[in-house]
């Protein structure tokens, strides 16, 4: 079967035509910019393409086409695909066509989606458990960030609440069709997509009632409480919330347990994950003998280095309740420290006039908060400048230190005296291509 992926550049695509090309499948693709690691690992498998969108790359001998949300309802590959006839698919599409016959355990909600992905796949890794999957963050021991297989009777799924692609307008997350899920909790983001909270909110709604058995659910939260009493009438949910957890030496115990992780928003994600895995006959002080050497996923609450008085952590955050959440996390697992805790306004949302009062008060438990803002990425998005005195009041704060420039900020971080001082970078962005190892050099 030949198979031909528009936008293959993806952080998703790349790794679905990877695992397709591993499956025996003809793969080729397209794209008119592909970014590292991306790059490298096409190239690994020989599946680069040439850059641009080349219509003479379709053609009647292609099986499946498979679209990226990259990939504009213009792009003359996707036309010419049209034209032919040819079957296209979304990528979250594909991924269920490739699981109809599988159990399908889907991990929805506004964060800690990734966190909750990679503990399942760490505790079932480590008791070599087979198991398809789709996750959106590399983890340790694990090369892909998609595997699909003939031999695995489950597949555990990110599930993004963003649309499929731009010729399918769904959210991602409605198409797998679960029959076991989460929804962490319900916090706006999308503004772009899902102009009101109650827009964005109907999603959940939509997906909650979509899951065949069980549906586990963060109970703290109000709003997925009330979604969840409408919805779920008669059919089976379980609710977690934020286990006992106690701190002794820098170091995050909860059932005993010393873990590698820590911070509030993690150990909920933890008792998600021990849920699924309940679901799935995987008893508690299994779960937890494995759970012990779970690290995180990458770029989130990720230790970069430290010494004897100072620890650097970046973090995927960027909405409001993440940075509240990241930054509460740190000041509580260590206490005697000082923590500057500096994010980046990157998304749509987060750089939308409209959206950046969500922002109040979010970075006030750390002692030193800066906000970075590319001028370059408002205008790429033809959003409207935010100005210094915008920050200050939808973060409600004149205490915060905002910089437009990299380098400015680079310079201003490495002028600091760390001892006994913590270091929080915060994006799903890089700082207009900040080189974060000169900050670490920080630590010596």
């Amino acid at each position: 079967m030949r198979i031909h992926l528009i936008a293959i550049g993806g952080s998703a695509m790349h790794n679905l035509a990877i695992a397709l090309h591993k499956k025996g499948f003809n793969i080729t693709g397209s794209d008119d910019v592909i970014f590292n690691p991306s790059k490298d690992r096409l190239a690994k498998h020989n599946l680069l393409p040439k850059k641009g969108w080349f219509a003479e790359n379709i053609s009647s001998d292609i099986d499946i086409i498979i679209l990226g949300m990259h990939a504009k309802e213009d792009n003359p590959e996707l036309l010419e695909a049209k034209k032919l006839g040819l079957k296209i698919y979304s990528y979250p599409e594909y991924l269920y066509e490739q699981s109809k016959n599988k159990k399908r355990i889907v991990i929805g909600g506004s964060h800690g989606k990734t966190t909750i992905t990679a503990m399942i796949l760490h505790v079932l890794k480590n008791l070599n458990i087979k198991c398809d999957f789709m996750i959106g963050a590399q983890i340790k021991g694990i090369n892909t960030m998609v595997n699909l297989s003939n031999d695995s009777d489950i597949i555990l799924l990110e599930g993004d609440e963003y649309l499929s692609s731009a010729i399918d307008k769904r959210p991602k997350f409605h198409l797998y069709k679960p029959h076991i899920a989460v929804i962490t909790g319900i916090a706006w983001d999308h503004i772009n997509v899902f102009p009101t909270f109650e827009i964005y909110k109907e999603q959940f709604r939509i997906f909650s009632k979509m899951v065949k058995e069980s549906l586990i659910f963060f109970s703290e939260d109000k709003e997925l409480q009330k979604i969840i009493d409408k919805t779920r009438k008669n059919k089976k949910s379980i609710a977690y919330s934020t286990p006992k957890f106690i701190i002794k030496n820098n170091q995050t115990i909860v059932a005993g347990k010393r873990l590698k992780i820590f911070g509030k928003h993690n150990l909920q994600n933890l008792v998600a994950a021990k849920i699924v895995c309940n679901e799935i006959g995987i008893k508690d002080d299994i779960f937890f003998n494995e759970i012990v050497s779970f690290t995180g996923a990458h770029n989130r609450l990720e230790l970069i280095s430290k010494n004897k008085t100072c620890s650097i952590y970046k973090d995927f955050a960027h909405s409001p309740s993440k940075l509240k959440a990241t930054i509460e996390a740190m000041k509580l697992q260590f206490v005697n420290k000082k923590l500057t805790a500096c994010m980046e306004l990157h998304t749509f949302s987060s750089l939308n006039i409209n959206f950046i009062n969500e922002y109040k008060d979010c970075m006030n438990q750390a002692d030193e908060a800066i906000v970075y803002i590319n001028p370059e990425t408002i205008k790429n998005k033809k959003l409207k400048q935010i100005s210094n005195e915008m920050i200050y009041k939808a973060f409600n704060s004149k205490e915060i230190i905002v910089f437009n420039n990299s380098k400015e900020l680079k310079k201003y971080l490495l002028s600091k005296e760390w001892t006994n001082h913590n270091l929080l970078m915060m994006s799903s962005g890089n700082f207009n291509n900040l080189e974060l190892k000169d900050i670490f050099k920080l630590i010596k």
